[in-house]
């Protein structure tokens, strides 16, 4: 038989080579203010910030792809979309958790995620102040350091009462009936963890917490989560338990099928449809 090549490790390296890149951009500028250029994006009454850092990685993420596959195409959030009917597409969220970049705490995250065929088959959380890429297929999943890389595995829990959960703001970014069911899942939960937006994601991935729900996410905030999660054992679904789709909308990450539908049950009654 011929020799073949899986593309996807070819592309592995060099989604290590973006989030390098990403880095460059950002770490000069978390907790420098005279760097930061902060604009408020957002409605009235709704902060949605972003920084020199966003703009800066994403035009250096979108440099790099061009230069490297010109026939892929390009969805971010700060220059929208680029032939996303292309056979790759790059889905990025250069710095999710900007509110976090911006109160100077170092659970932002990088996130660069590749679609084949509109299937998200590759993806990575990047956390460069603390030196971690969490990356994967649905093949597998590792956290990659400068002192090495290790896999990456969800941990069993049998019961909702026994998860650590999470979220990341449910009294902003969940609405009236959302935050009702959010608070009876926290209730029943072993206890609940806030602000992480996609590192929650990671240590889904690497067996820290068992489970995350959110509300509201576009595709760039959850596409390059999802091979992470599935290649580290993981469940991600939305609110009804089905697939994500490409729309981004309300979403359960798990670990355990068990404390999965366990949440299912609470969080149907809400489901908005995709």
């Amino acid at each position: 038989m011929p020799h073949t090549t899986d593309p996807l490790d070819e592309l592995d390296a060099f989604l290590l080579e973006l989030n390098r890149a990403a880095a460059d951009v950002i770490l000069p500028v978390f907790r420098n203010a005279a760097q930061l250029a902060m604009e408020d994006k957002g409605s009235v009454g709704a902060f949605d910030p972003v920084t020199a850092a966003d703009r800066g990685a994403e035009a250096a993420i979108r440099k790099r792809v061009a230069a490297r596959y010109p026939s892929h195409g390009v969805l971010g959030e700060e220059y929208g979309a680029d032939r996303t009917d292309a056979e790759w597409v790059w889905v990025i969220d250069p710095i999710d958790g900007t509110r976090a970049f911006v109160a100077g705490l170092p659970v932002w995250t990088t996130l660069i995620g590749l679609r084949h065929q509109g299937r998200p088959v590759l993806g990575s959380i990047g956390q460069p102040v603390l030196g971690e890429v969490f990356i994967g297929t649905a093949g597998g999943a590792r956290c990659v350091t400068a002192g090495g890389e290790r896999a990456l595995r969800v941990r069993p829990c049998a019961h909702l009462a026994d998860a650590v959960v999470a979220t990341t703001d449910p009294f902003k970014l969940l609405d009236e009936r959302e935050l009702a069911v959010w608070q009876r899942v926290q209730a029943v939960a072993r206890f609940a963890r806030y602000g992480c937006d996609a590192y929650a994601y990671a240590m889904v991935a690497a067996g820290f917490v068992d489970l995350v729900a959110e509300s509201s996410l576009k595709p760039w905030d959850i596409d390059a989560a999802v091979p992470v999660l599935q290649g580290a054992g993981g469940l991600v679904t939305d609110w009804r338990g089905g697939g994500i789709g490409t729309n981004g909308g309300q979403m359960l990450i798990a670990g355990d099928r068990r404390v999965l539908d366990e949440a299912l049950v609470l969080t149907r009654e809400v489901a908005r449809s995709p």
